[in-house]
C-alpha cells in the first residue's frame, strides 16, 4: 500500500502530526508510521537563486552590469538548512510515496514553502492539503478528515511566486543600484521604502507645525463645572482672539445661570471586536512595550508549542461560522485561574454572537486569534507569553458577555445667552466589562443635582487659554495601524488604488510587518529616541537618492491589486513579472541618471586595519559598530552591544563594550564589572535560586488552584528569565 508523505512547516509541528497520525518510527528528518510519513522544513529550505548563480561577473557590484534581469529565476537551496532539504528530498522521491499531503503554514507563504520544496526536488506527485487554524490534536484530526485537493491551491502559489520574483527584480537591482553609484550601503524595497517615507513625512509634519491658540469657557454652577459650547457648531474651541475676548467680558457681567435642560440617555457598548495580529501587536506595545517582532515571536509559541492559542499570522477580527460550535470547549479550556468564574459566566450566557463577531464574508484565511480547545497550564508560560495570552483570552471572554450599560445625564445651562454643558455617567450593568473589573472601572458619583428651569447662583466664570498640538512621532504601535491603513500618506494618488490598498490590509501583511520594520532598524535607517521613532541621517539622504514612486504605497496596491488577480486565476502571472522587469530596468536607469550625492555623517578617526580608511559608526537597537567606509572592503568591528542583563545597583540594562577577556559591563549609572567578574557573581546567585523547571513543578502539583499563592509570588520575583 503507498504511502502519504506529509510537508509540514516546522520540527514541531511536524511532530504534533505525527503523534496525531500514530507515527513513531524515527528517521533522518522524518517520522513514520503504518500509512503516513512526516517530514518538515525549517521555514523557507528554497528560495530564489542569487545574481552570481546566472552570471558569475555578479559576483561583483558593478553599476554597468546592472540592470540583471534573468528570465526564468532559477531556484536554490539555502545552505544553512541544505542537510534538511536532502531529508525531505529522500522521502520524497521514495517509490511507496504515493502523494504529498501539504501541512505548511496556510496562507499564501505557507504554500511557496511547499511548493518551491516540491519544485526543487522535482516531484510531481498528487498533491493534496492540510488547510487548519490551530494545531491542536482535534483540529489536525478534523484537517485529516477534510484534506482539500492541491489544484486548489494553485493559483495562490503562482501568486506567491510573482510576488518573491517581483521583489527580487526590482529590490535586488534598486538597491544595487544605490550602494554602487553611491558608494554607501543602502537598500531598498516596495514595503520599506513606502514605510520609511511614511516616517520622514510625520517627522516632516512636526518640524512644520506652527502651534495655534485656542479659547474655551469654563463656569462654576453650584460646585459643579460646566464646559461652554458654541449654539450653532458645537464647537468648545475658539480661535478668534477677539471673539473670545468679548465673549469673556459679556460673562463676566453674570451671576446666575439657568438649568435649560436635563435629560438621561441609557446607552449600550458592546464588547470589542476579537484581535487580528496587527491590533494585537499595537495593543502589546501599548501596554507593555513588546515590540511587533516580540509579539508576533511570542504569540508563534503560544500557537506552536503550547498550541493555547489559534494561527496567529491572521488580518480578520471575525469568526467564520464553522467555528461556532467549538467555542463552548474553547471556553471550558480557559476556564482556569484567574479566568474560571469569568469564563463560566461567559458559558452559562448563551449569548447568540451578532455579525460583528460572526461573519464568514469578514474571514479570507483565517479567522481571529482565539484561544483553543487545548487546557491553559498558566504555570507553564513565560511572563511575555502569559501577558499575551491574558490580552487574548480577556478579549474572547468579553465576546460572550452582556454589553456594559450605563446612564448618561446631559445638563445645559444658559449663562448670558451662551450654552454651557456637563454630563454625567452611572454605571447600571457592568456586563463584559467584569473581564476587566480591576484595570479599567472608576468609581462613579451619584447624579448631579439640579432642577430643570431653575436658576443656581453662577460661582465663577474663566476664559483658558490652550495651543493646538503638533501629530506625535510614530512609536512601533502607531506605525503599525499606519502601515494598515496607508491612506492619509497617498494624497494625490488613484483613487482605486488607495481603495485596493484598504482591501488587501495595507503595506505589506500582517505576517511581514513586524520584519520591515526590524529591517528598518537594523540597516540603520531609522532608530529609537525614547519611545519614539525617528528617521536616522542616512534614512533621510536615501529618501532623496530613492525614485518617487518607489517611496509612494501606491506601487504596494498596483502590485497587491495584480497579485489578488493572479490568485483568483484573471491575470497570468507571466504578465506581471514583465511588467516588474520593465520596471526595474527603469528604476536602474533613473538612478544611473541622479545628479545627487551621499555623504557619511558619522565618519570617525578610526582606520581600517585593511584598507586604511576612516571607519564609520553605525549604531542599531543591538548596539554599535565600526564599518569600513569601503562597501567592497566590508571590515567591522563591534563597539558595543545592549544586553538583557542588568545592573546591581539600579537594575537598568548593561551594555558591554571592548573584546575578548577585556570585555566590561557598563551602566548608565556609572556601575563598571568586567565580564569574567560578572559571570562569576551570576553563578553564585544562581546556586541560591530555584530553577525554573523546579518552578513549574510545582506549579503543576497545584492542578487549578488560585496562582497567586504567597511562595507563587516569591519564586515569580527570582526573575528566573534574566540574566
Amino acid at each position: 500500500m503507498k504511502k502519504s508523505l506529509v510537508l509540514a512547516e516546522k520540527p514541531s509541528v511536524g511532530r504534533d502530526i505525527a503523534r496525531v497520525l500514530k507515527c513513531q518510527k524515527k528517521g533522518n528528518g522524518f517520522i513514520e508510521g503504518d500509512r503516513y510519513i512526516v517530514t518538515w522544513a525549517l521555514g523557507h529550505l528554497v528560495t530564489l537563486a542569487e545574481p552570481e548563480q546566472y552570471d558569475t561577473k555578479y559576483g561583483t557590484w558593478n553599476l554597468e552590469d546592472l540592470p540583471m534581469l534573468p528570465a526564468p529565476l532559477q531556484l536554490m537551496v539555502m545552505k544553512k538548512t541544505g542537510k534538511q532539504y536532502q531529508a525531505v528530498k529522500t522521502q520524497l522521491h521514495r517509490k511507496d510515496v504515493g502523494e504529498v499531503i501539504i501541512a505548511t503554514d496556510a496562507g499564501r507563504e505557507g504554500e511557496l514553502v511547499a511548493r518551491w520544496i516540491l519544485d526543487k526536488a522535482k516531484v510531481h506527485k498528487p498533491i493534496k492539503r492540510l488547510w487548519i487554524s490551530s494545531v491542536t490534536d482535534q483540529a489536525i484530526k478534523e484537517g485529516f478528515k477534510h484534506l482539500h485537493p492541491g489544484q486548489k491551491y494553485e493559483n495562490l502559489y503562482h501568486s506567491a511566486v510573482a510576488r518573491a520574483e517581483a521583489d527580487w527584480y526590482v529590490g535586488i537591482n534598486a538597491s544595487r543600484a544605490l550602494t554602487t553609484k553611491f558608494n554607501a550601503q543602502l537598500s531598498c524595497g516596495r514595503v520599506q521604502t513606502p514605510t520609511l517615507a511614511m516616517i520622514a513625512q510625520r517627522e516632516k509634519e512636526i518640524k512644520q507645525f506652527q502651534p495655534k491658540p485656542f479659547y474655551g469657557f469654563q463656569a462654576i454652577v453650584n460646585g459643579v463645572s460646566f464646559q461652554w459650547k458654541d449654539k450653532k457648531s458645537g464647537e468648545e474651541r475658539i480661535f478668534a482672539k477677539d471673539r473670545a475676548d468679548s465673549l469673556h467680558q459679556q460673562l463676566k457681567k453674570e451671576n446666575q445661570a439657568k438649568i435649560t435642560s436635563m435629560r438621561t440617555d441609557h446607552k449600550k457598548n458592546y464588547a470589542p471586536q476579537l484581535y487580528d495580529l496587527t491590533e494585537l501587536q499595537r495593543d502589546a506595545h501599548k501596554i507593555f512595550g513588546f515590540s511587533a517582532k516580540e509579539t508576533l515571536s511570542t504569540l508563534q509559541r503560544l500557537y506552536e508549542q503550547h498550541k493555547i492559542v489559534s494561527y496567529p499570522r491572521t488580518d480578520s477580527k471575525y469568526l467564520s461560522e464553522d467555528i461556532v460550535p467549538t467555542l463552548k470547549d474553547r471556553l471550558k479550556a480557559c476556564g482556569v485561574q484567574p479566568y474560571s468564574m469569568i469564563a463560566n459566566k461567559a458559558i452559562q450566557s448563551n449569548s447568540k454572537l451578532g455579525k460583528n463577531y460572526v461573519n464568514n464574508e469578514k474571514v479570507s484565511d483565517h479567522h481571529a486569534i482565539i484561544p483553543t480547545e487545548e487546557r491553559v497550564n498558566i504555570s507553564a508560560l513565560s511572563d511575555k507569553e502569559r501577558k499575551l495570552f491574558d490580552l487574548i483570552v480577556k478579549r474572547f471572554i468579553s465576546m460572550f458577555l452582556p454589553p456594559y450599560e450605563y446612564e448618561q445625564l446631559t445638563i445645559e445651562a444658559a449663562i448670558g445667552g451662551e450654552l454651557f454643558q456637563t454630563r454625567e455617567n452611572k454605571e447600571t450593568v457592568i456586563g463584559w466589562k467584569a473581564v476587566y473589573q480591576s484595570e479599567n472601572t472608576q468609581s462613579l458619583r451619584e447624579k448631579l443635582i439640579f432642577k430643570e428651569g431653575q436658576e443656581y447662583k453662577l460661582d465663577s466664570v474663566k476664559m483658558t487659554q490652550k495651543e493646538t498640538s503638533p501629530p506625535s512621532y510614530f512609536n512601533e504601535g502607531t506605525l503599525l495601524t499606519a502601515m494598515e491603513n496607508p491612506k492619509r500618506f497617498m494624497q494625490g494618488d488613484d483613487k482605486e488604488l488607495i481603495e485596493t490598498l484598504e482591501n488587501t490590509g495595507g503595506l505589506g501583511t500582517v505576517a511581514t510587518r513586524a520584519d520591515i520594520i526590524e529591517k528598518l532598524f537594523n540597516s540603520s535607517l531609522i532608530e529609537k529616541v525614547g519611545k519614539d521613532i525617528r528617521t536616522t541621517s542616512k534614512g533621510k539622504q536615501l529618501l532623496e537618492l530613492v525614485p518617487d514612486e518607489l517611496q509612494s504605497p501606491a506601487l504596494t496596491a498596483e502590485w497587491e491589486k495584480k497579485l489578488e488577480q493572479i490568485s483568483k486565476g484573471s491575470l497570468h502571472s507571466k504578465d506581471f513579472i514583465k511588467d516588474m522587469m520593465a520596471y526595474a530596468k527603469q528604476v536602474v536607469q533613473d538612478i544611473k541618471n541622479s545628479k545627487q550625492s551621499y555623504t557619511h555623517d558619522n565618519i570617525t578617526g578610526t582606520r581600517c586595519p585593511d584598507c586604511g580608511n576612516l571607519m564609520l559608526e553605525v549604531k542599531n537597537k543591538f548596539g554599535k559598530k565600526l564599518v569600513c567606509q569601503d562597501r567592497e572592503c566590508g571590515h567591522r568591528k563591534n563597539i558595543s552591544k545592549n544586553t538583557n542583563a542588568r545592573c546591581p545597583n539600579c537594575h537598568k540594562r548593561l551594555v558591554l563594550r571592548g573584546e575578548g577577556e577585556g570585555q566590561i559591563f557598563v551602566c548608565v549609572c556609572g556601575h563598571k564589572e568586567k565580564l569574567s567578574t560578572f559571570n562569576e557573581r551570576k553563578s553564585k546567585q544562581k546556586q541560591h535560586k530555584a530553577s525554573k523547571r523546579d518552578v513549574n513543578q510545582y506549579m503543576k502539583k497545584q492542578n487549578d488552584e488560585p496562582v497567586n499563592t504567597a511562595l507563587a509570588d516569591a519564586l515569580a520575583k527570582l526573575n528566573l528569565n534574566k540574566d
